[in-house]
């Protein structure tokens, strides 16, 4: 047996690796082992625990300042620790993350190939999003394999002079994911969806989910998106506003005390995944920030403003799923309130980041990496076990 060891950290991460994990379930040859880092601890396991999945190794990172440069000095040994006893045949790294770049450098440290699952998304901007951006830059320096998810990213990945034999399209594993916990129907957990769900089902109204918290919008930009949102909710008294608040305590402080006791916006905690899909699947509007939201919406159909300047998740703007609108609060409510009035509601399933089989995409490419014939890859579809 060869491991494939799958790192996570984040929630978006676990969310995403969650169907490669999956795909590689039966492998003769591969065997999945996925370590959680630490950095998130909680909602990593919420998010595997939706594909009823958990991780192999935890690794214990504690954290005095929360600095990204204390986080990252802490994680490289650990994860060094990890592959010099497991020596797996290759790590897989997804997106932008502390975590990603951690496993990205010890694994190249070691000689061990590095798979970038998301690579090659690019705004260009080393400030925007910050510290992402920089983070998948350098991770597409040392990686061995490139797994884009459009032809856009392969695109920005060969204009980098990245060899094109090391670059595949897979598509999104996230329309992976959202598809299998869609099909699974879990009823709510979080009390507040409950609640909330009841009042929709009653009075006919509307939702609207929200969710910020990227670095570069903290401070007057989150504060002005916050203010956005309560005076979205006094415009439109059909509408209800759910919005999940990130765990970060400058995120946290922000949301209650901009929008706290507002009759028709919904605080509540982080929604765990398949909660998370069935907020969205009957939203009427999504407002984000988060680069997972404007990838998973367009499978059901359900337009999304993103509240940042540039986007590296062009597709979704391109397709007609997506609109950039900043952090003005006029934009944001003008665009808002069109998406609203003439009820727009795009055509479900068809998604400019994948068809749900990108996992099996990617278990092809990591046989061919490791030198196995591409006689193993299964046809079957994958499922969450039961």
């Amino acid at each position: 047996m060869k491991e494939v060891l799958l790192l996570a950290g984040t929630r978006p991460e676990a969310v995403k690796i969650a169907p490669v994990v999956l795909a590689l379930a039966d492998h003769p040859v591969l065997r999945p082992v996925v370590v959680h880092s630490g950095q998130h601890v909680g909602m990593v396991e919420q998010a595997l625990e939706a594909f009823d999945l958990k991780a192999d190794v935890v690794l214990q990172v504690p954290r005095v300042t929360g600095s990204q440069a204390e986080l990252l000095s802490q994680l490289i040994p650990a994860v060094d620790e990890v592959l010099r006893v497991r020596d797996p045949a290759v790590v897989v790294v997804q997106g932008d993350t502390t975590t990603a770049l951690a496993g990205a450098m010890a694994a190249f440290y070691r000689g061990i190939p590095v798979a970038h699952l998301e690579a090659g998304l690019r705004t260009g901007d080393l400030s925007g999003p910050f510290p992402e951006e920089g983070t998948r830059q350098m991770i597409a320096r040392i990686a061995s394999l490139h797994l884009a998810p459009t032809d856009d990213a392969a695109t920005a990945l060969v204009r980098e002079a990245l060899p094109a034999a090391e670059i595949v399209v897979t598509g999104n594993t996230v329309v992976d994911a959202v598809r299998l916990v869609a099909e699974a129907e879990l009823p709510a957990k979080e009390p507040a969806l409950v609640e909330l769900e009841a009042d929709l089902d009653a009075s006919g109204h509307r939702l609207v989910l929200v969710t910020v918290h990227r670095r570069e919008s903290w401070g007057a930009p989150l504060e002005r998106v916050l203010h956005a949102v309560r005076a979205l909710a006094d415009r439109h008294p059909d509408v209800r506003v759910l919005v999940p608040v990130h765990p970060n305590p400058t995120v946290r402080t922000a949301v209650r005390r901009v929008l706290a006791g507002h009759e028709r916006i919904v605080v509540c905690r982080p929604l765990d995944y398949p909660d998370l899909v069935r907020a969205l699947r009957r939203s009427a509007l999504v407002l984000t920030d988060s680069g997972g939201l404007q990838e998973e919406a367009p499978t059901f159909g359900v337009p999304v403003l993103v509240l940042r300047s540039t986007t590296e998740r062009m597709p979704a703007v391109d397709a007609g799923c997506a609109w950039l609108v900043g952090t003005d609060v006029t934009r944001i409510l003008a665009e808002a309130g069109w998406v609203l009035a003439s009820r727009l509601r795009l055509p479900p399933g068809r998604n400019p980041f994948g068809d749900g089989t990108a996992a099996r995409r990617v278990r092809a490419a990591l046989e061919r990496l490791v030198g196995l014939p591409a006689v193993f890859s299964s046809a079957l579809p994958m499922r969450i076990p039961s």
